[in-house]
């Protein structure tokens, strides 16, 4: 049922950019959506899910009855040679009885084996495939949150792209003017020609910014229409509201707390361990016999010789491997080293995870500061600019002066906006380290 919504959700979407033929607005939560029901690494995910459901399954009828049925008629080309030691043979003159004449046989059997004891293999097969069947449930769910973590990171490279095309505009068209104003000053004379080329040459270099950010911007378009199985030549606008930041911060602990809990790889983990700590002691269970119920029908019927019916037997069956007195040992051995290599994965694991917090932590930290020193750079270059052009328009600065003021005004309004969405991306993988990602 939620696929078909999604899938709904998808046709929608497509449909209205296909009607209006123009960009249409993307945000975080539509294309996070989008992506998880194209996944096709979650639809092979949902194969595996029912894999291991089959395998618990087949654990559990291990408990039910064997049951076998076989028969045969079989022709016999040579008289065989009958000697029925309950006739009367008398070599000193008593009677004699001569064999039958046989030429066919039909015989059919049919036996049933019911499971009683098999030294808790049963128990622990399915035990074991239950554990196995969560991590596998775990590992889909792990694998939606990384795939979750790449539409925030093309949704954030999208972003990018789409407001540095906005500021290189907007500049271009200041620098535009300023070429046309420099023009009409050098024909009058009040303005060197050599002004007037610097003008233009930085009108000529922002065309080429411009170009490379129409060109990156296309290109993080792709990848967003490929993560959503959208076309290729889908024109999204990011929506800015769902990049806000949060306001309040959690400590360095509470987010290690969170990874022990929420993580998925490491209950996932948590789960192969215990399934490798029943499989020792599956092996240990190799050293008991396997008692079982059995039961079974027998009918035969060789013409002029033999019919049998209704030959009914039931009993106990016992079955004992003397071969696992030296076998069993090796066994035992490799499943506890299976459950120590786990041991040390899981250790090695919660080792990277802090080393993953503390690293989006510091990350985030440092580009909340970094959007605190770029807004006030912002305003810095922006007054800065006002003053130069003002000196430059009562010849008190140089074309120069005015050209780099303008330059140093664009990058810091690219920096603050890159520093924000940097930061939403920081937040995001902190997030994702601690377990604690939902959208």
């Amino acid at each position: 049922m939620k696929h078909s919504i999604l899938l709904v959700l998808s046709s929608i979407f497509l449909l209205q950019i296909t009607k209006a033929q123009q960009p249409k607005n993307l945000t975080l939560d539509v294309a996070v959506k989008l992506s998880l029901a194209y996944s096709k690494q979650l639809k092979l995910n949902e194969t595996k899910i029912l894999t291991a459901a089959n395998a618990v399954k087949e654990a559990q009828e291990r408990k039910l009855p064997d049951a076998n049925v076989t028969g045969a008629y079989l022709y016999l080309p040579v008289k065989p040679n009958i000697d029925l030691k309950t006739s009367s043979n008398n070599n000193n003159g008593g009677t004699t009885t001569s064999s039958p004449n046989v030429n066919q046989a039909i015989y059919g059997m049919a036996n049933v084996s019911l499971p009683l004891y098999a030294g808790g293999k049963i128990n622990y097969g399915i035990e074991s495939a239950k554990y196995l069947e969560q991590a596998v449930k775990l590992d889909a769910d792990n694998d939606k949150e990384a795939i979750t973590m790449n539409v925030i990171n093309a949704c954030i490279s999208l972003y990018k792209t789409y407001q540095a095309i906005e500021l290189v505009k907007e500049n271009l068209k200041t620098s535009e003017q300023r070429v046309t104003d420099f023009t009409n000053l050098e024909k009058n004379g009040v303005l060197a020609r050599n002004d007037l080329l610097k003008a233009q040459l930085q009108s000529s270099n922002i065309e080429l910014a411009l170009l490379d950010a129409e060109s990156n911007y296309k290109i993080a378009s792709v990848t967003m229409n490929l993560l959503m199985g959208l076309p290729e030549e889908t024109e999204l606008i990011p929506d800015r509201a769902g990049l806000a930041l949060p306001t309040a911060l959690q400590t360095l602990e509470d987010y290690e707390k969170d990874a022990l809990q929420n993580r998925k790889d490491i209950s996932a983990l948590s789960f192969r361990k215990k399934a490798a700590t029943v499989g020792v002691k599956n092996a240990k269970a190799d050293y008991y016999p396997n008692i079982a119920l059995t039961g079974g029908y027998v009918a035969a019927d060789i013409p002029k010789f033999l019919t049998v019916t209704n030959a009914v037997n039931i009993g106990i069956g016992v079955k004992y491997n003397l071969s696992s007195l030296w076998k069993t040992k090796t066994k035992i051995e490799q499943a506890n080293n299976q459950v120590q290599q786990l041991q040390l994965t899981e250790e090695l694991l919660n080792d990277n995870i802090k080393l993953q917090i503390n690293q989006a932590y510091q990350t985030y930290l440092v580009a909340t500061k970094k959007i605190e020193v770029y807004e006030k750079a912002v305003t810095q270059a922006t007054e800065n600019y006002r003053i130069t052009k003002n000196k430059n328009d009562n010849s008190l600065a140089t074309t120069t002066e005015l050209l780099d003021a303008d330059v140093a005004l664009l990058q810091t309004k690219l920096s603050v906006t890159n520093a924000k969405a940097d930061a939403f991306l920081a937040y995001n993988k902190l997030l994702l380290a601690s377990g604690i990602l939902k959208y």
